[in-house]
């Protein structure tokens, strides 16, 4: 994956920036799509199904609720980047908020989406999968 994330970068001529000085929210509104991107993969490489059902299986996994309760399970491993890019997330202003959810559970998961993101822009994709595999397992066993 870190190959096409620079065969990406390849091809449409895009420049490094220090990912440091990215607004969390910008950080999280791309770690919204990898995270829901690494999802709907797991829950559609089990098996042909409906796309409604895979829908509501993946609504599970990626609402704020989801988000926040994985961050539990993660923040204890994270480095202390990942901690700080966490922090800024969960402290950041948003303007809007989930219908579904909770202010702190809002906070916490846009902390996690911008751990996500700022990952995926330092193509660290490999510590995304582990990260999620973590949470998911955790998850899984309560």
């Amino acid at each position: 994956m870190e190959e096409s994330i620079t065969y990406l970068k390849e091809q449409f001529a895009l420049e490094d920036r220090d990912v440091r000085t990215y607004s969390p929210l910008t950080l999280a509104y791309i770690g919204d799509c990898v995270y829901e991107l690494v999802v709907r993969t797991l829950l559609v490489k089990q098996g042909n199904c409906p796309p409604h059902q895979l829908h509501k299986k993946a609504s599970t996994l990626v609402k704020a609720g989801a988000q926040s309760a994985m961050i539990e399970i993660l923040e204890p491993v994270f480095t202390e980047e990942e901690q700080a890019v966490y922090k800024r997330g969960r402290n950041a202003k948003s303007a809007t908020m989930a219908k579904n959810a909770t202010m702190g559970d809002y906070r916490r998961a846009t902390g996690f989406e911008a751990v996500m993101g700022y990952l995926y822009l330092t193509e660290q994709m490999t510590r995304i999968i582990d990260l999620i595999k973590l949470g998911l397992e955790n998850k899984w066993k309560r």
